[in-house]
């Protein structure tokens, strides 16, 4: 318990460097383990709430971001623009959801303190890790990659920009 603590102290899980090494790590678990590597998936979870000051306060502010990003993609599931197989979203990318909403307010900040440039940033950004996704057999993209990718761009470079505000990214003040 006594290390806990102390690893707590450091604060870790607020540190750009640790936060992107542990999202990295949590979405190669997920896209490329998925159901296989949750266990492990499970155990980083384990490991960012036991480093948190409040695992009950960090669970309500993930919540809500993750609610609304698994909304979408089971919305894109139930439209065909993703198929995974027998299950409209599978637990892997639930989860994936989860970590994704970690790094919002961490190492990912950065770009939601302008609306533009998360709107930018996911427009390019996600559709790419979906497409990555499918690359290593995470998820299956029925329609062309044209109209999935613009697709994807128009959602993203609106939902990414929601996301943040959801999460309370305060954007910075515009200069007048």
């Amino acid at each position: 318990m006594a290390g806990l603590a102390r690893l707590r102290a450091l604060g870790l899980t607020e540190k750009t460097w640790f936060n992107a090494l542990w999202f990295q790590s949590t979405w190669f678990l997920c896209v490329l383990g998925r159901e296989a590597l949750l266990p492990l998936t499970l155990a980083m979870f384990a490991l960012h709430f036991a480093l948190v000051p409040s695992a009950a306060r960090e669970f309500r502010q993930l919540l809500p971001v993750a609610t609304l990003g698994i909304g979408v993609d089971a919305v894109l599931s139930a439209l065909g623009i993703f198929d995974f197989g027998p299950v409209l979203l599978p637990i892997w990318l639930m989860a994936l959801w989860f970590a994704f909403a970690v790094t919002l307010t961490r190492a990912l900040a950065v770009f939601g303190r302008k609306p533009w440039i998360a709107g930018a940033v996911g427009s390019v950004g996600v559709p790419f890790n979906y497409w990555v996704g499918a690359k290593m057999g995470a998820v299956t993209l029925p329609l062309d990659l044209l109209t999935t990718g613009m697709i994807l761009v128009c959602v993203w470079a609106l939902l990414l920009p929601l996301l943040y505000r959801v999460a309370g990214v305060t954007p910075e003040p515009s200069k007048q």
